[in-house]
């Protein structure tokens, strides 16, 4: 039988082609690829007996990697770390909105050190606003034709199903598509501003999976203030009421001929509707919230929605596994290492910075989840409102299982000139 080969970490050597570098700190060599004749990688080339001379020394753009100190000028002009030109459609805050300073205290302490009484009143104002709203919403999951195949798989397990589901086609195989990805913070962004929009004065569908918080906010004002409002002040018509090739033409004359005419567009507008998969509401901000005035409205401000966003996390706190839970999830993890859970939901159980514990004997963990969902929901109810206000006909909705994802609540929105005549 033969013997098996001995890997170059038991022998105490680098592997082939890599760097010779030992790193103390992780009891291994370094695992970069160096190059031809080299024994060390860049980054640690002064340990080389060849390249001694030469001192390496922090970037200061970017301390986490290091630099030939005599090469440090031509670097800096390249570094991936350095101040970019800014593009036009970047305008610093745009969609931030208006900053109060009187409002935003200085220093609130954690949900953990108020007193019984002070978070009773903080209960107590949360169920006098949350009263006549609708916690009941309906189920409306659905998925892409593309998955149904691989959905109904019976070699795929509950891990690579749930995965699955959590997937949006991103391949965009039409020929005539054309797709322009813009690395922007959405708190920058100014639509209008972008030329593809800019010169064909395109309506948009804005989609939004899993904007963490205070991004769902951003990305609103983003559509219906900067952008649909530009159009707006400018009276401009578009040049194209949509993206139109010979097919979708002769289409549209068909139903026209058919007496469909219902069913074509008439009234156009810049923003045609809006997706968003709701998550992380205790990541929102009141800065950026769109929300402000129906929280004044119900005599709330800036404290208490601090206190309820943090809360809102409560909505998961529940869901905590048992040993032999978290042992089989374990398990399952290291079978299947293509498993690739949100990064938010733990596989599928938020763990919560306030504790059950953080409470003795006021809150049971039921209790607390019930008030995690009320938070939610006046949070959400609030950007209902707000586009409401704007023209828009918004629903909430459940878009998937709790099992699949516990952030499972979609808003969606129409302009109430193209909505339907009734609506969910």
């Amino acid at each position: 039988m033969a013997a098996t080969a001995r890997t170059p970490h038991a022998t105490g050597f680098p592997a082939e082609g890599r760097c010779s570098y030992y790193v103390e700190k992780k009891k291994r060599f370094c695992r970069m690829v160096v190059a031809a004749g080299k024994r060390f990688c860049g980054e640690h080339a002064g340990a080389a007996e060849e390249e001694n001379a030469r001192k390496r020394i922090l970037c200061p753009l970017d301390p986490k990697h290091t630099v030939y100190e005599d090469q440090l000028a031509k670097h800096l002009k390249k570094c991936n770390s350095r101040e970019k030109p800014k593009p036009d459609f970047f305008i610093q805050d745009i969609n931030a909105g208006l900053k109060d300073e009187t409002e935003i205290p200085e220093q609130l302490v954690p949900i953990s050190s108020l007193s019984e009484d002070q978070l009773g009143n903080l209960i107590k104002k949360l169920r006098k606003a949350s009263e006549g709203l609708n916690s009941t919403l309906k189920d409306h999951i659905m998925s892409h034709p593309a998955l149904h195949d691989a959905l109904n798989d019976p070699k795929n397990g509950d891990s690579a199903t749930k995965h699955l589901k959590q997937q949006v086609d991103g391949k965009h195989r039409k020929k005539n598509s054309v797709f322009e990805r813009l690395q922007i913070d959405i708190q920058h962004l100014c639509l209008n501003k972008i030329p593809v929009l800019r010169e064909g004065k395109l309506p948009v569908v804005g989609i939004g999976k899993h904007l963490c918080g205070v991004a769902t906010d951003l990305a609103l004002r983003c559509l219906v203030e900067t952008y649909a409002a530009s159009f707006e002040e400018s009276n401009e018509e578009p040049l194209a009421k949509r993206i139109k090739n010979d097919k979708t033409e002769k289409e549209i004359n068909t139903l026209t001929k058919e007496g469909n005419e219902k069913n074509v567009p008439e009234k156009w507008t810049p923003v045609a509707g809006i997706v968003i998969a709701l998550c992380c509401h205790h990541r929102c901000d009141w800065r950026h919230y769109v929300g402000k005035e129906y929280f004044r409205a119900l005599g709330l401000g800036a404290v208490e929605f601090h206190y309820f966003q943090r809360m809102s996390s409560w909505a998961t706190c529940g869901m905590r596994k048992t040993s032999f839970e978290v042992s089989s999830v374990t398990t399952k993890t290291k079978d299947n290492p293509n498993d690739d859970s949100e990064e938010h939901d733990d596989g599928g159980y938020r763990i919560t910075d306030d504790n059950s514990e953080s409470l003795p004997g006021l809150l049971t963990v039921e209790e607390k989840k019930k008030i995690g969902h009320l938070c939610k929901l006046l949070i959400d109810q609030g950007r209902i409102q707000y586009l409401q206000q704007k023209g828009f006909n918004p629903t909430l909705q459940y878009y998937t299982d709790p099992l699949v994802s516990l952030e499972n609540v979609l808003l969606t929105a129409l302009p109430i000139h193209s909505s339907p005549e009734t609506t969910a």
